[in-house]
């Protein structure tokens, strides 16, 4: 996933119009082509090594699962480029043409050709089962009490949508922040926030949803992980996005291929992301993840 998380208003924004995907005849078509769109029978991946549950360089990670799917749909060679998620990853890993795919890209995000989105998930609540805080919006009064962990994710003036509905709130004395990287020796840092609240270091995490079920699942029924509603408030940065493979710019031909074989694996991607963990929201009408007929509408930024 690039950056782990979606964030909120920045250069980079989510689209708010949706593609729709390439089916069909053309798919077929272009299929004889793989090899000349992705490195002559390699399927190229540019990945974290250290970032589960996304992925990792033993590719234990449900992204690693879904490529490898993917490569093994289109009888292609999986090859990875490691590179740390940080800023720039874009630009000096697919944009260099170091590889020709970004698994878990946010659709719409502009400098990819982003395909048809393959999961959607949102922000989720994270807290003790002995607590019973049972917090279902961020209004519940009772969210003014407790210390609120998330995720820090950088110096570039980029918020994820908790951040700035928090802020608007007035908690910003609320927030524990925890870092999304970690130092080099600490093993899976974006777990840790998750630890706290199992810890009681904190009383509650509010996280991006594949990394709340993933670790929040390594304590059992200790944790409860509950999603956490978009904000009234604040229209234009929703809690919950469509996920997608990105690819150059130009590049339909590859883009097409690569949806057709997700629509093809589409029982066996979601049974890897139910194995781990990762709460799933159900497409919207009209948005991304439920269009079947052909054509795309250009992305919008916030």
């Amino acid at each position: 996933m690039i950056a782990s998380l979606p964030v909120g208003k920045r250069e980079n924004g989510m689209a708010q119009r949706f593609p729709r995907m390439l089916v069909g005849t053309l798919a077929a078509a272009l299929l004889a082509s793989t090899a000349a769109w992705a490195g002559e029978g390699e399927l190229r991946v540019c990945a974290d090594p250290d970032n589960l549950p996304f992925s990792n360089q033993r590719q234990a990670g449900f992204e690693n699962k879904i490529a490898k799917r993917l490569a093994d749909d289109l009888r292609m060679r999986l090859v990875y480029t490691w590179q740390k998620q940080r800023q720039s990853f874009i630009r000096q890993t697919l944009l260099a043409e170091r590889c020709d795919v970004v698994m878990g890209v946010p659709y719409g995000l502009e400098r990819v050709r982003s395909t048809r989105p393959y999961y959607r998930s949102g922000y989720v609540f994270v807290t003790a089962r002995r607590r019973h805080l049972a917090l279902k919006s961020l209004d519940d009064p009772l969210l003014r009490t407790l210390k609120i962990g998330l995720h820090a994710i950088g110096k570039d003036g980029s918020n994820t949508p908790p951040a700035n509905a928090l802020a608007r709130r007035g908690m910003a004395a609320n927030i524990v922040g925890f870092s999304m990287w970690g130092e080099a020796s600490v093993k899976n840092p974006q777990g840790q926030i998750v630890d706290a609240v199992a810890q009681g270091q904190i009383d509650a995490a509010i996280v991006w949803g594949p990394i709340g079920g993933f670790f929040a699942n390594r304590y059992g029924k200790a944790l409860v992980v509950e999603p956490v509603p978009d904000d009234a408030g604040m229209p234009s940065m929703p809690f919950a996005f469509d996920i997608a493979i990105g690819v150059r710019k130009g590049e339909e031909a590859f883009a097409a291929q690569l949806e057709a074989s997700v629509q093809r694996n589409r029982r066996e991607i979601h049974d890897i992301l139910t194995a781990y963990h990762i709460p799933l929201i159900e497409p919207v009408t009209g948005s991304p993840s439920s269009e079947s007929d052909t054509g795309r509408t250009a992305p919008q930024t916030q």
